[in-house]
């Protein structure tokens, strides 16, 4: 079975809480650097699957790069390839903590859907 992969940012309080709770249940996991090794474009289409094809949940719209490059309004008409491109290279973007297991996709911490997924 595929080991559960976390991708973090360290100054992110979400990220170290759910960190701190699977540690906590004794979930083994791979943690990664989500800004120096963004998910690939392979990952993100599975999680994108996970998510329903919601293409939003797979972004940090509160974060900065978001805002700045107004992707917003111009995501829905941004080719899917685009997206992954652009997801894939900008780990920034990314809506974090985004966990990755074999049949399990989580973006952000919510304690008691990731039990559900997880327990």
């Amino acid at each position: 079975m595929k080991p559960l992969v976390v991708y973090t940012y360290k100054k992110c309080s979400t990220c170290r809480k759910a960190v701190k709770w699977l540690e906590a249940e004794g979930i083994a996991f791979q943690e990664k650097p989500i800004r120096e090794t963004p998910p690939t474009k392979a990952e993100l289409k599975r999680m994108l699957a996970t998510q329903e094809g919601n293409l939003k949940k797979l972004f940090n719209t509160s974060g900065g790069d978001y805002r700045e490059m107004k992707l917003g309004p111009k995501l829905d008409a941004t080719p899917i390839a685009e997206v992954f491109e652009l997801l894939s290279t900008n780990g920034n973007l990314v809506k974090r903590p985004f966990a990755l297991g074999a049949d399990t996709g989580l973006v952000g911490f919510k304690e008691e859907i990731w039990a559900a997924a997880l327990t």
